[in-house]
């Protein structure tokens, strides 16, 4: 039965392709808003690999640690915390130097009804961070929605492709992004803009929402048509092996997983496994919100783990009761309102 520890021990044994990268790692690494859905893992990756491979590097979680669960997870793997809300007056300039910088701090949800906190978490904030870290190297987590929808044929949009964000989050994240560009223009930091579309552990996701809907008898809709996801594990390693492809100009890294998936044929899969009739609502689109991750599996390899495999670990944790964060990604929203 996969339980939630296996699935975080699952989540935070380095590979070993990522042994050997952070053995070329310099220095320590400090992560920026560590207490959300990826962060706690992602430090415990980066720790668990930086000792396989014999390496004394730091890793540091900077959060409001506002989740008692992720605060327990990193306190049991002796992760070096420090509590901080980064928007407080002068909080970054307080925080310890560091040679390498994950920032994944940022907002999304309750943009629609109120979009200022949202702007000034998205786009003031990285201002004073670039700022603060212009010495370090800095991967900082961005997103796929800064895209446009393209044609369900189409492979989806590249490092190279136009970026017309829908909707304020979208754009805010997009101003994330000119943020650090602007501190790496300015500074001469070596910074990589970490695209990432749909990590999944189980705990939430796109495949965790699906499986949700139809365990519960619940309609899927198909206004999204399809989907394209990424092992929670692997999308960490990559941000974490990231830091050995920074550049200045900023880098630009689009991370998902190779595959073009359909939301009623990956519907249908949860039917068969959890012995459920599936409904659906909506109608499938000719275009769907899709990113290319050709470069980074050239780069970083291909993702260890399959999407018929995260399917079958899916269903499998639901099954078993498994918590969950309830953070619903609302894949299914095409008009950017979160």
């Amino acid at each position: 039965m996969l339980t939630e520890a296996k699935l975080d021990l699952m989540l935070t044994t380095p590979s070993a392709r990522m042994i050997e990268d952070v053995k070329k790692i310099k220095g320590d690494i400090i992560i920026l808003g560590a207490g959300g859905k990826m962060g706690p893992t992602l430090a415990i990756l980066a720790k668990n690999a930086f000792e396989a491979a014999g390496c004394s590097n730091r890793v540091i979680a900077v959060s409001r640690f506002s989740d008692p669960f992720a605060m327990k997870l990193l306190n049991d793997n002796k992760i070096e915390c420090i509590s901080c809300d980064m928007m407080e007056h002068g909080a970054v300039d307080r925080l310890p130097d560091c040679e390498n910088v994950i920032y994944m701090a940022g907002k999304k949800f309750g943009t629609s009804a109120n979009s200022a906190p949202t702007w000034a978490m998205n786009a003031w904030l990285p201002a004073l961070v670039a700022e603060r870290y212009q010495k370090s190297n800095i991967v900082v987590f961005s997103s796929a929605n800064i895209y446009r929808f393209c044609p369900i044929s189409y492979c989806g949009a590249d490092e190279n492709a136009s970026v017309e964000p829908v909707g304020e989050y979208a754009q805010s994240v997009l101003a994330r992004e000119k943020m650090f560009e602007y501190g790496s223009m300015t500074y001469g930091t070596k910074t990589l803009m970490y695209r990432l579309s749909y990590a999944c552990d189980m705990r939430y996701g796109v495949l965790h929402d699906i499986a949700q809907h139809v365990l519960n008898d619940e309609p899927v809709g198909l206004d999204p048509t399809a989907f394209a996801c990424i092992w929670q594990g692997d999308a960490n390693e990559i941000a974490i092996r990231g830091l050995l492809h920074v550049s200045n100009p900023a880098a630009k890294l689009v991370v998902t997983g190779p595959e073009c998936v359909s939301i009623r044929k990956t519907a249908l899969k949860f039917g068969e496994l959890f012995n459920k009739k599936v409904i659906f609502t909506g109608e499938e689109q000719p275009t769907a919100l899709l990113a290319d991750a050709s470069k980074c599996c050239q780069i970083m390899g291909y993702p260890s783990v399959s999407m018929s495999q995260m399917i079958a670990w899916q269903a499998e944790y639901l099954l078993g009761g498994g918590r969950t964060l309830n953070k619903p990604t609302h894949y299914e929203e095409r008009k950017g309102d979160y």
